[in-house]
């Protein structure tokens, strides 16, 4: 029987999903401070930057049919790759907790049954998500998708519809430190974009599908935040809401643009588990790192963001520039060898030299 494998329409919602989220409107909020036509730029050069970068690591994955963790083994061999798994993982834990604690925390501002309540419902809506499976979600995620969008267009319609845009006071971001952390959130995903181009039918179209969805409505989501923050002076995206009177309407916004994207950081972290070992199953995987980041969403204060998308982007930047080099530039496959070391085998001594 042949494996199913995803469409170009099913890779674009995936990717949809990704791009619509929270923590990408509070991130566009900090570059209020700007102006309109700077903030855009910064934007706008940060995110082209960022997905080609994205494009190039999920064709990859794509082209050999490989998650985004075993193709770093075809660079840094087998053991030159836990380093990057291990730290892929933990970054996923840490986006997973980020996700659920926004998600809570603006769902309660909206209809107040406890941060903690909003975050159970939130980890167990992800769960489902996780069991439902990337290949069956087709049905459930067109929904999903097609819900989010219009309830996203009618936030753009209220943020828009009254005031007009002003640089609010405060010291300004430069502008190469703006498209550093419009760069960052794409970058974030650069270690688990293989683990979905790798199920297409068509893995090159698929991850330029993906990438380019992604890097609109990623786009779309900081203009949200910084818009949002020069026109009504406000940065907390619930109060937004309520201010226009959107109530349950935001209240799904929320809850739909998070599970959407949490979905995949918590997926990806089973993905990634598999290739530190074989004896792991990612699914159940996946499962314990939503538990964790709903009891890290409870238990701990999680609010200023930037420090970290600076981090994910010193430790995987560098990544996936050697990956690139390695198959796209010098044509470097699995099986060849690198001063006498098998690329296969325990270390790549080219590329950890390198």
């Amino acid at each position: 029987m042949e494996e199913r494998r995803t469409s170009l329409f099913e890779n674009g919602l995936i990717w949809f999903g990704a791009g619509v989220s929270i923590a990408e409107i509070l991130t566009g909020t900090y570059f209020a401070s700007m102006g309109l036509a700077r903030g855009l730029s910064a934007i706008l050069v940060g995110h082209v930057i960022g997905c080609f970068l994205l494009f190039l690591a999920g064709l990859i994955g794509g082209k050999v049919r490989k998650s985004a963790m075993e193709t770093v083994k075809m660079s840094f061999g087998q053991k030159g790759s836990l380093l990057f798994s291990l730290l892929n993982i933990l970054q996923l834990v840490g986006w997973t907790a980020i996700m659920i604690y926004d998600g809570a925390l603006a769902a309660n501002s909206i209809l107040d049954a406890g941060s903690w309540v909003w975050a159970l419902v939130i980890g167990a809506l992800i769960v489902l998500w996780i069991l439902i499976g990337i290949k069956s979600l087709g049905k459930v995620n067109t929904v999903a998708m097609v819900a989010l969008f219009g309830l996203t267009v009618v936030l753009c319609v209220v943020i828009f519809r009254d005031g007009a845009a002003a640089v609010l006071s405060g010291e300004s971001m430069s502008f190469g430190a703006a498209v550093e952390l419009s760069v960052a959130m794409p970058l974030s995903w650069l270690p688990l974009i293989s683990d979905y181009t790798r199920e297409a039918k068509s893995p090159v179209k698929a991850t330029a599908v993906s990438a380019v969805t992604y890097g609109v409505v990623s786009c779309w989501m900081y203009g949200i935040g910084m818009c949002a923050a020069m026109f009504t002076g406000e940065s907390d995206i619930a109060q937004i809401m309520l201010r226009a009177g959107l109530g349950i309407a935001g209240l799904v916004i929320i809850l739909f643009s998070t599970i959407t994207t949490t979905f995949l950081d918590a997926y990806s972290a089973g993905v990634s588990s598999e290739s530190v070992s074989a004896k792991l199953n990612g699914k159940w995987v996946a499962v314990i790192v939503t538990v964790i980041g709903v009891l890290c969403a409870i238990l701990f204060p999680i609010t200023d963001i930037t420090d970290f998308l600076y981090l994910i982007g010193s430790v995987f930047a560098p990544m996936i520039a050697v990956q690139i080099a390695d198959f796209f530039l010098l044509h470097r496959s699995c099986e060849e060898t690198a001063f006498g070391v098998l690329r296969s085998g325990s270390w790549d001594l080219c590329s950890t030299a390198c």
